[in-house]
């Protein structure tokens, strides 16, 4: 199957229009889909996007799945996959998919999640039990890919056990609030050359735990006003070339285990590992999305590592484009579809 006759297609949010430039940039045919009220955006983008498929609300999406497959469809996943259409209908998908769908139950559940870490020897905040006694600040985070919704902190066991009794989500992790820097590497690994690469790195910017810390502490007291780490944006960041070092090797390290827990193709295109760098410059990883994140929206024209390794610019949207026209050129689709 020739490239021309393939057309790529994501969801019309999170990281979309990086998705889909990428893959006009790789030479195929494009298209988005999404509801009415996001279609004059995703209009304005009409010199990389040649279709804009329009549902009435996202449940309406496997009503598209027939004519997707027949047009030769093939579907990247992004962070609003899950959140729109649900996790069994991510997996009960029938176009071919970029990437391995085993990996969301492990991406989702945070109890999976921990152990994928700790098999990888990658330290992670300290976990609270049930029944254990809160002896330091915690941060309880719901399930799943929220973009930081339903976060909150506690300094203690008093403040946690008053914070829980209005909390609704019924699945929930505490864990220790590791303080120190947030930084987030973007990461692309090829089941077609076996190798790990660097895409780019940023932090994030989480309202409203960011602005409150623009005002001094001595203003703070008395202010009513409940942490919260929704994210709204994202910042690019160049870490020490020491600690990329440890950065690459951790990516390393999860791919091969990945592989042992979600066999046989494990985890592979995009992913990133969320991390709290301390004062000790200890990294310890919070969380894992096994997907493009919308981090890398910022490197769309590429970024100081990409640079390192391409000779034009590489986006994590372009890269997955690649990956697939490699795939093509070497006969191995299969490699990297579900």
């Amino acid at each position: 199957m020739g490239i021309k006759n393939i057309t790529i297609v994501t969801l019309g949010s999170h990281s979309a229009l990086q998705i889909l430039k990428g893959a006009k940039d790789e030479g195929f045919k494009t298209a988005v889909v999404c509801t009415p009220d996001r279609k004059t955006l995703y209009s304005s983008y009409d010199n990389f996007i040649d279709d804009i498929l329009l549902i009435d609300k996202w449940s309406d999406f496997p009503n598209l799945e027939k004519g997707l497959i027949k047009r030769n469809s093939i579907i990247i996943p992004h962070g609003s996959f899950v959140a729109y259409l649900g996790m069994d209908e991510n997996k009960k998908m029938q176009v071919a998919y970029f990437g391995n769908k085993a990996v969301l139950d492990w991406e989702e559940n945070r109890k999976m999640q921990r152990e994928w870490m700790e098999k990888s020897g990658i330290k992670v905040p300290h976990k609270f039990r049930k029944g254990d006694k809160i002896d330091r600040s915690v941060i309880v985070k719901s399930y799943g890919a929220a973009g930081g919704k339903g976060y909150f902190t506690a300094r203690n066991q008093k403040e946690l056990d008053e914070k829980l009794k209005t909390f609704s989500e019924e699945r929930f992790m505490v864990q220790e609030y590791v303080i120190g820097v947030p930084v987030y590497f973007h990461f692309f690994y090829s089941p077609l050359s076996k190798k790990v690469e660097l895409m780019s790195v940023d932090k994030r910017y989480e309202t409203n735990v960011d602005s409150l810390g623009r005002i001094p502490a001595k203003n703070q007291r008395g202010i009513s006003i409940e942490p919260t780490f929704e994210v709204v944006a994202n910042i690019p960041m160049a870490v020490r070339e020491s600690m990329l070092a440890e950065a690459v090797a951790m990516a390393d390290r999860v791919i091969d285990v990945s592989k042992r827990l979600i066999p046989p193709k494990g985890l592979f295109g995009p992913f990133c590992l969320e991390t709290i760098i301390t004062s000790s410059e200890e990294i310890y990883v919070i969380e894992i999305s096994a997907r493009i994140v919308a981090g890398t929206n910022f490197f769309i024209n590429g970024s100081p590592y990409t640079y390192l390794l391409y000779k034009e610019p590489m986006s994590t949207g372009r890269r997955i484009a690649r990956e697939i026209k490699n795939a093509i050129k070497q006969d191995q689709l299969k490699e990297v579809l579900d």
